[in-house]
């Protein structure tokens, strides 16, 4: 796991998003190419799509500010991380998996998280939180609020 707390600076949110740019569309060019030779201090390397792919993706997360943490999918977290991912306290991540809606496995007393099972979780409360935007917004436009 590798964890950067520090957030970019304005030249590396610059620099991130110009990189983050042109691999999209290098990506985007050449769908077909499954691999990519990349020049690093006169060294060839050959790195896989999926290694482009993701490079594109945490090149955007740093293009918006953000700090970067990249965690195996089948890695297995505390109920702290979990809740910070989320951006949800402790008490209320412990509620969820006592209510059965985010899997996990107890190891003596500790309650572990997989990765993927929480980012599943993540991705399906996003959906419905998309979904009652969406409804909220056509209410609005229906009673013509001007949204």
């Amino acid at each position: 796991m590798r964890a950067t707390d520090r957030l970019p600076d304005a030249e590396t949110t610059a620099l991130a998003r110009a990189s983050a740019t042109e691999l999209s569309k290098l990506l985007a060019r050449i769908p077909e190419a499954d691999r990519a030779r990349v020049q690093l201090d006169g060294t060839d390397l050959i790195l896989p799509r999926d290694v482009l792919a993701l490079l594109r993706d945490i090149l955007t997360e740093m293009a918006q500010g953000n700090a970067v943490t990249i965690v195996p999918t089948h890695a297995e977290l505390t109920t702290q991380a979990a809740a910070d991912i989320l951006n949800v306290s402790r008490p209320h991540l412990i509620k969820l998996l006592e209510e059965g809606r985010i899997p996990f496995t107890l190891i003596g007393t500790h309650r572990r998280i997989r990765y993927q099972d929480l980012m599943d979780y993540k991705a399906e409360r996003d959906r419905k939180s998309q979904e009652a935007m969406e409804e909220l917004a056509k209410q609005a436009q229906d009673l013509g609020m001007g949204y």
